[in-house]
Order: structure tokens, then sequence, then C-alpha cells
């Protein structure tokens, strides 16, 4: 809308024209959300809100248009997240479907929650504690390095853990967590003595919604199952079969078609021959694996090592997967260089992309590897990564990949790199834009990137209510609800996937921001336009008036609506 038309609309309304013109925009264009007759008639009797309205648009315009003049392809920058309860040692961050994030004490019973503060901000949010895990069957259950997931009821299930506590069992426990009810219920392993280890497995929510589970240790053949969120049950289906029939340290990606992806580590060890260039694909509607394409290079870590290791295997929002690979370097005579692939989704094939820079190690000339390490696609697009010299080895950098597939190394985090390997930080992708990073202690951080959100990759809203209570419960209608990504990744030690709707009111008049609780998501989607419903249950704390309602994925939002709260 103009602003002549938004002077004609305003006075339609029964507005004055000098509400308008005193906004700091009064001579630039700025384009309402659609509104329905029901909410032209509210403005029309709160004038008032109608001003702040058009300001706060105007000034969320500018803002964007701001960042846009200034942007750069790569190099965001860090923010502490005010520092946790001490010696929390925080790992596994998850977020809940209300926006809040849930994040691990490492390798303890303990669970603790950061709440964004009234703008929005998580770095001055506020923490609270959580119930703690429950003891199950004698055994306090504290993993660390374990399969996790946000269900599409909103509860959080984790199963498995290479430790439990100090100890290194690689163990089968496994529980469920109720964020309404701030309770865990112990959930047991799938039956049969392949399932007496879970460990540091792998895990994915399928489009359907089922959370898919594989085991760390099971030989001829390998595991998987599909987990029931009603009965706590599970049922098992065939694992991967053309890697070695072993699949521990892998990962699982989430395609576009609704198949998932994992690389093959074990080929070589068991089955002889060069190093492994296998992927498989499994394919939901036949509960079965297939052969996928080849790698152009090998991606896992070479057999010499003896860490058996893999990059992360990332989806960005315009199809391609970026498979980071995990050469330590040891081999004799072998190339220290850590190398990339591309996967075009839509043709299957592969590509080789750019390696991995040589600006790792103690001389800060050391090849850089990916064995064991975190990375995230963020709202514009480009992919933040982590990345040490050989396994584990201090100091941490930190890289861009950008959509041509090129990478910059950008700066590192103001706390603890030095003294870290990658293997020690997770990503999450935060509701607003930022990427939140534990490292083991607990002081976490959040990138800021640079660049501008991909609108391509916002949902869609088709249906939505423009009128809502507070503590009442709507339907949510849309096409790609979970954006194009599932944000984070890392393999098979955590999983911090965010490809969910997150819904988002922000205030006309007092700019406060509150999240709404979704469930009951249809589909877990990450294909362009996907159709998808959701549920959202309004905060009973929400200030009445007129908000602004955003539908969330990966950090990047909708276009907004204008919603009256009452």
């Amino acid at each position: 809308m103009s602003i002549t038309g938004l002077f004609r609309f305003a006075l339609s309304l029964g507005v004055a024209a000098s509400a308008l013109a005193s906004t700091a925009y009064a001579q630039s264009t700025v384009k309402l959300p659609p509104m329905s007759t029901q909410t032209a008639r509210y403005f029309k009797s709160h004038p008032a809100e109608y001003a702040a309205l058009i300001n706060r648009i105007a000034s969320q315009a500018q803002h964007a248009g701001a960042i846009a003049r200034f942007t750069t392809t790569a190099g965001g920058t860090w923010t502490n997240v005010k520092a946790g309860p001490k010696n929390a040692g925080f790992c596994n961050p998850l977020l809940l479907t209300d926006g809040t994030v849930m994040v691990a004490s490492c390798d303890t019973k303990s669970w603790f929650k950061l709440t964004p503060d009234q703008a929005g901000n998580y770095a001055t949010g506020t923490w609270s504690k959580l119930a703690d895990l429950p003891v199950i069957g004698g055994t306090q259950y504290a993993p660390l390095y374990h399969a996790s997931a946000v269900l599409p009821d909103g509860r959080v299930i984790i199963m498995g853990g290479e430790y439990n506590g100090p100890q290194s069992v690689w163990t089968n426990l496994g529980a469920i967590y109720d964020p309404v009810a701030n309770a865990w219920t112990p959930v047991s392993a799938p039956l049969g003595t392949q399932w007496a280890q879970i460990g540091d497995a792998q895990s994915i929510v399928l489009t359907n919604g089922q959370f898919m589970l594989a085991t760390c240790c099971a030989y001829h053949p390998t595991a998987d199952a599909l987990f029931n969120p009603k009965t706590l049950g599970w049922t098992e289906v065939a694992g991967p079969r053309f890697g070695g029939q072993y699949q521990d340290e892998q990962g699982y990606t989430l395609l576009p078609s609704g198949d998932v992806l994992t690389v093959d580590i074990w080929t070589s060890s068991i089955l002889g021959g060069p190093a492994s260039r296998n992927t498989e694909i499994y394919m939901p509607q036949k509960a079965s694996w297939l052969r996928g394409p080849q790698t152009p290079v090998s991606m896992p870590d070479q057999d010499v090592c003896g860490t058996f290791e893999i990059g992360p295997s990332a989806l960005r929002g315009d199809g391609t997967v970026v498979q980071f690979g995990a050469n330590t370097g040891c081999a004799a005579g072998g190339s220290p260089i850590d190398p990339t692939a591309v996967l075009d989704t839509h043709t299957r094939q592969w590509a080789q992309g750019p390696n991995v820079p040589s600006v790792c190690g103690a001389d800060g000339a050391t090849a850089c590897t990916l064995a064991d390490a975190p990375a995230a696609v963020m709202p514009d697009g480009n992919l933040l990564f982590a990345a040490s010299s050989g396994y584990g080895n201090a100091p941490t950098h930190f890289f861009e990949y950008s959509p041509t597939n090129t990478i910059t190394q950008v700066s590192d985090p103001l706390e603890n790199s030095t003294g870290e390997g990658s293997y020690s930080y997770f990503f999450l992708d935060l509701p607003n834009g930022q990427v939140l990073v534990t490292d083991f202690s607990n002081q976490m951080e959040v990138y800021t990137p640079a660049g501008q959100p991909i609108a391509a990759y916002a949902p869609i809203v088709y249906a939505a209510p423009d009128k809502v209570k507070a503590g009442g419960t709507y339907k949510l209608v849309g096409a790609q609800l979970g954006g194009r990504t599932a944000g984070a990744y890392y393999g098979d030690d955590a999983q911090m996937e965010t490809n969910y709707p997150i819904v988002r009111f922000t205030n006309v008049a007092t700019g406060d921001v509150v999240y709404a609780r979704t469930t009951d998501l249809s589909n877990y989607s990450v294909a362009p336009k996907a159709l998808g419903e959701a549920k959202f249950t309004v905060p009973s704390t929400i200030e009445t008036g007129s908000s602004l309602m955003e539908i969330v994925a990966n950090g990047v939002a909708s276009k907004p609506s204008i919603v009256t709260v009452e």
C-alpha cells in the first residue's frame, strides 16, 4: 500500500492523518499485512494502535533495508548469552515449540530452560531448572551423545547415550519429556538383542512425524525402529544394508523427497577395498534402504586413523546437501586435506565441493577437519560450521559455506574456542535468525549472520485466525511450515533439527514478543511448498490489542498478519 493509499485507508477508519504524518517514513512506501473487515473495524475504534502499527511496520522495513545495504556474503557477530547456572556444562540444545530452549547439563541428569526476554532476545533471556531425568531400573539416566528429537505433539524424546554419567557404556535407556507437565517418562528400548546398546545413535523425524531411531552397535543386520508416541512402543524396520552391516558414527539427513540419506563409513573396514564412497537412501514408503549415488571422493576418516568419523550432512534450502568430510590426515603419505561434497537431490548426483581450509592447529597452517563437528543452515542460506585439526585438537575455528559453494573463515566465538576441539560444539537455529552455540561450558553464545533471510524459504500461511484469545487453541494451515531445511546438523552424537513451525506474536503497541506452543504438525517435510497444518495455543500471559503474527521455521519468518488479541 502506498503512503497515499495509507492516508486514504486511515481516513476511512476515522484515524487522523496527523497521526501518520509523524512517522519516520511518511515519504516512503509501507505495505500493510492483509486484514479482515473485522480487523479494520477494530482499528477504526483504536486509532492509536493503528498509528503504532504503521510505525512498527515502517520501522521494520527501514531496519531490513539498512541491513541489506550493508550486508556481506559472510561474517556475522558473536554475543554472549547470559551465563547459565554455574558448572552446568551445556550441550545438546533443543528448541521447544513454544520458542524456549531446553539444554542438557552434559553427562548429568539435569536439564535447563532458556526463555527469551520480552523483546524475543535469547542473549538476555531467563534461565530456569527443568525436571531431572528419571532413575530407570535402578540406574540414573544421565546421557552424553545420544539421539534426540522434538515430536509432533511438542514432547521431546532422547534415547541412548555413549556415556551415562562418567561411564562409557553405550546405554539403551531412554526418556520422553512433556514440557507442559515438566516431567520425564522412561521409554524402553526396542526389543531384541540388537538393541542391547543404542549409544551415540543417529535419529530422524520422518515427514509423517514418525521418529526413526538407529542403534550404534548392531551387526548383521543393522537395525532401525519407529516410535509410537501414544504407546511408547516401537516397530522395527530394516537398517542400512550396503555399508558393511554396521552404522555407528553415521548420520541421517531428511531429503525433500521424504527419503533419508546416510553416507557409509564402514564399507572399507568390513568389506575390504578402498575407502568408502557408498551412500544409502531410506524410502519410508517401502520401509527399506536402497543404494544411493557414490560420493566423488571418500568422506569418512581413513581407516588407518582409527577414528571412523564423518562430518555433518546438511540440507540447504535450494535442495542440495553439503556433506563435510572427516579426514584427520594421519595416513602415511595421505593427503591431510578434508573434502566436501554437494548432492543435488533433484538429479541425485554428487559434485566435489571446496576443501576445508588449512588454517587450524597450533601453527595456524594445519588442515582443518570436521571429524565430529557441527553445521547450521542460516536464514541467509550460508552454512555456519566449526572445524579443528586432527581429531578434536584445539583450537577450533569457524567458517561460512555459501550457496555458491565457497568457504570463508569468520571470527571465532568470544569464549573458549582456543582451548577446545570442534566436537565440543553444538548448534541450534533460533526463531530470531541467530544460531545458538554450546561448548560444554555454562557460557553459551549466539551468532548473528550478516545476510538477510531468503524469503522463498519462509513458511506460507493459507489459513489462520485474525482474532484470538489468551489461552485459546487455534488451527494453522499453510505450506513449508517447517521450512526447507532441518536447521542444525551434527550426526550421530546429537540431533537438533527445527523443521517445525514456531508461532510468534509481536504486540503492535509495546513491541513485546511472545511465542505460542505448536502441536500436531501434520507434515515435517522440507520440500518446497509442502502442505501442512498445525495447532497453536496462545499463552495466557499475552498482551491484548493488536499483534503481528508470524510463522517461523529455522529462523525464517512468514509474512506477518494482523491479529486482534482479546
